[in-house]
């Protein structure tokens, strides 16, 4: 029987503002280097996290600094994923229009979760919407 190994848990909580989005970076940055992640996967995946995080704080919690983020990165085996959840009342996944339509090029809205798709291996929304896993493969 194959048992998967965790292999680094950390997290991170901060106020629903843009400008904490640095510290996200921040942590990726320690994640990336502590994990020995390789630089075409940081790259995805800070951009990936980045646009997780700033559409929690932006349309999940309404840039409510009252109102957190939580970010967890969990390594298990070769995979990273990296859970994202706000305290808003979540969305329809399913309905994500499409921003590459010609109806959606010019809506500077509905790119996060296109890009999100695009670079990580796999997104899972769990439960009403408000907490996003982003999986990578790291071998």
């Amino acid at each position: 029987m194959l048992t998967s190994v965790i292999k680094m848990e950390k997290s991170i909580l901060i106020e629903s503002k843009i400008e904490n989005i640095n510290k996200i970076e921040k942590i990726i940055d320690e994640v990336s280097e502590e994990a020995k992640i390789n630089s075409e996967v940081y790259g995805k995946m800070l951009i990936a996290t980045v646009e997780a995080v700033n559409n929690s704080i932006v349309h999940g919690n309404k840039e409510d600094d009252s109102k957190t983020v939580k970010v967890e990165f969990v390594i298990v085996d070769d995979t990273i994923s990296i859970f994202i959840e706000d305290e808003g009342p979540g969305f329809n996944f399913y309905n994500v229009p499409d921003p590459t339509t010609p109806e959606n090029i010019e809506n500077i809205h509905g790119r996060g979760v296109y890009l999100m798709k695009h670079l990580a291996d796999d997104v899972i929304f769990h439960g009403k919407g408000n907490r996003v896993e982003i999986k990578f493969n790291l071998k």
